[in-house]
């Protein structure tokens, strides 16, 4: 294997780091959508988990511009990610190296969390959290939809 294997699951890792939800809504939808991920993915296969990950994905952008909402680097924010990025980065990693994809996916998106935050905070200053939040959401889920459109392919069952 070449490290060039694993660039879709350090770019969802990337998602991740923004989003924590995105990721595994992109691969449910994709699933939705009949296409498959190169690594195994059981979870996701299951109609509740893969509408349950929409739903989540979907809430997640829209609770995100709430004045409330905490910061991505909280408790829960970060095991959200690691979940996420870990089913996602497995699930877009070579077939039989789906370990090594989330573990790729989980290491960039925990450091780049608060990269990301750091750049978020600055945007919030300038020019308010619910229009940085539009902007970082349509940037993410752009990212994170032409990531798993071209790690995955059409199903031919």
């Amino acid at each position: 294997m070449k490290i060039t294997d694993f660039v879709y699951s350090a770019l969802i890792g990337l998602v991740a780091s923004c989003r924590s939800m995105t990721p595994m809504a992109a691969i449910a939808a994709a699933r939705v959508s009949g296409r498959d991920t190169p690594g195994s993915l059981l979870l996701l296969d299951r109609p509740l988990f893969k509408y349950g990950a929409l739903a989540m994905g979907v809430g997640e952008l829209l609770g995100d511009k709430m004045k409330s909402a905490p910061d991505r680097t909280v408790f829960l924010g970060m095991s959200a990610r690691v979940a996420s990025a870990g089913i996602a980065g497995a699930a877009l990693a070579p077939s039989g190296e789906e370990k090594t994809g989330a573990a790729i996916a989980i290491s960039t998106a925990v450091p780049l969390a608060y990269v990301t935050l750091a750049a978020r905070k600055k945007a919030v200053a300038r020019m308010g959290q619910t229009r940085s939040g539009l902007i970082e959401d349509t940037l993410i889920v752009a990212i994170g939809a032409a990531v798993v459109f071209f790690a995955t392919r059409p199903n031919r069952r």
